[in-house]
């Protein structure tokens, strides 16, 4: 079945056709009217999907790029491991300042993802 073609002018040309061919050639023409059917019902089943999923896909407008968050999730851990190898050789008290260190990088990456959300 064409776009140009309603069901029922193919049912018609189906019917003339069956007068003009005769009953033997009914079970043809009838298969052949079912296949279009079948086709154009599949076409409009697929045409409300993909406008359905075009509805329902959110378009993906991120504030803070993947590859900033990657950036800043590996230079904290740099940091961290730095430090905690670090400190312990500079200063005696290290624990402190190695949850200071590591709260902080925390604290940053924390601020910084909530900060690309949208509101």
């Amino acid at each position: 079945m064409t776009s140009s073609s309603s069901p029922g002018d193919e049912l018609r040309a189906t019917v003339a056709a069956r007068r003009d061919l005769g009953p033997e050639f009914e079970d043809s023409l009838v298969e052949s009217f079912l296949e279009k059917v079948d086709l154009e019902i599949d076409r409009r089943v697929d045409q409300r999907i993909e406008a359905q999923s075009r509805k329902l896909t959110p378009a993906v407008n991120p504030t803070v790029a993947a590859g900033q968050r990657l950036a800043l999730a590996i230079v904290s851990i740099v940091l961290g491991v730095a430090a905690t190898i670090a400190l312990p050789l500079v200063a005696m008290e290290a624990s402190y300042l190695l949850l200071f260190v590591w709260g902080g990088i925390a604290g940053v990456n924390i601020a910084f993802s909530r900060s690309g959300r949208e509101r």
